[in-house]
């Protein structure tokens, strides 16, 4: 690539095809690739779900699921070590290799590491995290269990997760997000690897976490000198730690070339496609500012005033004592009808626990949260039980992160649109089957959808039928909890300007949760940031972006990667420790 001697790279894939068979014909998701990356570089492959970036990253080490194969193409790895753990400076085709053979086995987690992009699912969670970053560093080297211990103290330590003394005893569940992330890239790097494979490894982390996640990866990379093959959909991530690009679509890598060239003058229409997105996502959305230009935001409709949860945690021998966790904190929130309020923050912070509390889905230690209804009446919906409150869960709807667990599988996507109303007991019969045909159309999917199952359905046409769902009973508030973070940036886009299509339709207001800023910037009015159960700012959301006024606000935003590779290193990064 970019005219380098193919001799000197790292890892070297040519012509690379795998297959997953069906009865319907070989499914081609990777094909015909062919990269490489150099020593000490990184190699970003970016392209939307289904494009094929996983299947090829596991095509290196031959660990994809059956009934996915390889049919063609070679994998020359050009550094590796010998069953002594001498470095081998010469090519090895790991294609040849059986996939269950001793020197393939040897090469995995050794010389080509694996970052995957869900840490819970790929640790045990049985066996202490020590363990099993203990357990990989005896595997390819004869080392005794203490003395693997200690390298594991020492990786932990690495990877800047405290008291790794203490750390390395604990189980997975006892990590933060973030901290089960270290630990994958502290077992990923257990033994000095050639080449780093990361797998979106960052998507579901806050950016302040991912801004230390990056910044720890590209200094181990510089250290040893080390190749990264950096799977990811977030093109601020690309703009911030590639060196090259290679835009997968369909299987095929349609355009390769150095960031800077990629971002300045992209060649391939899908890659504008991406970079226009992205663009877009940079800025308030020019739909929303002309509807708020015809249309003025009315009075307070959903109030928070004062709202606190705790959740009593078992502790001390057999969990008889207890202990209380504080989410929220005297929460204070006003959404306004018409209105798109944002609520911002890490993982941890409350902004789940808010919008459930003002759901009602939780009930509330403390506050009072008022909802104004259609007839003007206000009614505070904290005391309220499940009898009272079933007109307020009407009104009041919500729309869940991860669409594909929120979808029961087992129904087809016409009964799960109509479940609300067959609950609900607002409609019967033939009216339901119009409303469910009215309900697709308005999100933008066939009438044929209403026979098929989830599964048949993209994450982005999931997300559809999940709003569908919360639509269904013609709500006047929705709380859309990061609705986006799990879609491509193009997809991003397309679903918060079907929200604000239905908003103008339908007058809902809406509360969005998320902790991606250039989504809140592109569709929330205002914008309550908060930290450790408390709102800590909150006001117009240009002035929130462009003029923060707390501390923690600052820092958020400073961790946030910008879209463009020519500012790279240009933003100081602020930590706060409030």
């Amino acid at each position: 690539m970019s005219g380098t001697d193919r001799d000197q790279t790292t890892l070297d894939v040519r012509g690379l095809q795998t297959h997953f068979e069906s009865r319907q014909g070989a499914f081609r998701a990777v094909d015909d690739v062919s990269i490489s990356i150099q020593p000490g570089k990184t190699l970003c492959v970016v392209g939307e779900s289904g494009s094929g970036k996983s299947v090829m990253a596991r095509s290196i080490l031959q660990i994809v699921d059956k009934p996915g194969r390889i049919v063609a193409g070679e994998i020359i790895l050009n550094k590796h070590r010998d069953t002594n753990g001498r470095i081998i400076h010469g090519p090895i085709e790991l294609t040849r290799l059986n996939p269950k053979s001793q020197t393939l086995r040897n090469i995995r987690g050794r010389d080509i590491a694996m970052i995957f992009q869900e840490p819970m699912s790929s640790l045990s969670p049985v066996h202490r995290i020590g363990d099993q970053i203990g357990e990989v560093i005896r595997v390819h080297e004869k080392v005794s269990k203490g003395e693997a211990r200690e390298r594991t103290v020492e990786l932990l330590r690495k990877v800047e997760i405290p008291k790794p003394e203490l750390a390395i005893d604990r189980y997975p569940f006892e990590y933060s997000g973030g901290m089960r992330q270290r630990a994958m890239i502290a077992m990923a790097l257990a033994c000095d690897p050639f080449v780093l494979i990361a797998d979106e490894p960052t998507t579901a982390l806050d950016v302040t976490i991912q801004a230390e996640i990056l910044a720890l990866i590209k200094s181990l990379q510089t250290s040893s000198d080390m190749a990264v093959l950096f799977i990811t959909h977030d093109m601020g991530v690309v703009a911030e730690i590639a060196d090259e690009i290679a835009v997968m679509r369909h299987g095929k890598v349609v355009e390769t070339g150095s960031v800077r060239d990629i971002f300045a003058g992209p060649k391939h229409p899908y890659t504008k496609r991406l970079l226009e997105a992205v663009h877009e996502l940079d800025r308030p959305s020019e739909r929303r500012l002309k509807m708020r230009a015809a249309r003025e935001i009315g009075q307070p409709i959903l109030v928070s005033n004062k709202v606190r949860k705790e959740f009593p945690i078992p502790s001390g021998l057999l969990g008889l004592k207890k202990e209380v966790l504080v989410a929220v904190d005297d929460a204070e929130l006003e959404l306004r009808s018409g209105e798109n309020l944002g609520i911002v923050g890490e993982s941890g912070s409350g902004k789940t626990t808010l919008g459930r509390c003002l759901q009602r889905i939780y009930s509330v230690t403390s506050g009072e949260i008022l909802y104004r209804k259609a007839d003007a009446e206000t009614i505070d919906l904290a005391p309220l039980n499940d009898g009272e409150l079933k007109q307020a869960w009407r009104d009041i709807r919500m729309v869940f992160q991860d669409p594909f667990a929120s979808l029961n599988p087992r129904m087809t996507v016409g009964q799960i649109i109509a479940e609300p109303l067959i609950t609900g007991s607002l409609m019967r019969g033939p009216e339901i089957s119009a409303r469910v045909k009215e309900l697709l159309d308005l999100v933008g999917l066939p009438e044929t959808a209403a026979s098929r199952y989830p599964h048949a359905f993209s994450g982005g046409q999931r997300q559809r039928i999940s709003i569908a769902r919360a639509i269904a009973p013609k709500p006047r508030v929705v709380i859309a909890d990061e609705a986006t973070s799990a879609l491509d940036v193009s997809l991003r886009t397309q679903i918060l300007d079907l929200l604000l299509d239905l908003q103008e339709k339908l007058e809902l207001s809406f509360i969005l949760i998320s902790h991606d800023i250039s989504v809140i910037r592109y569709f929330c009015d205002r914008t309550a940031v908060m930290y450790r159960g408390r709102v800590v700012e909150i006001g117009d959301t240009e002035e929130v972006c462009s003029n923060p006024q707390h501390d923690y606000t600052r820092a958020l935003l400073s961790a946030v990667p910008i879209p463009d590779p020519t500012q790279r290193g240009t933003r100081q990064r602020i930590r706060y420790g409030g």
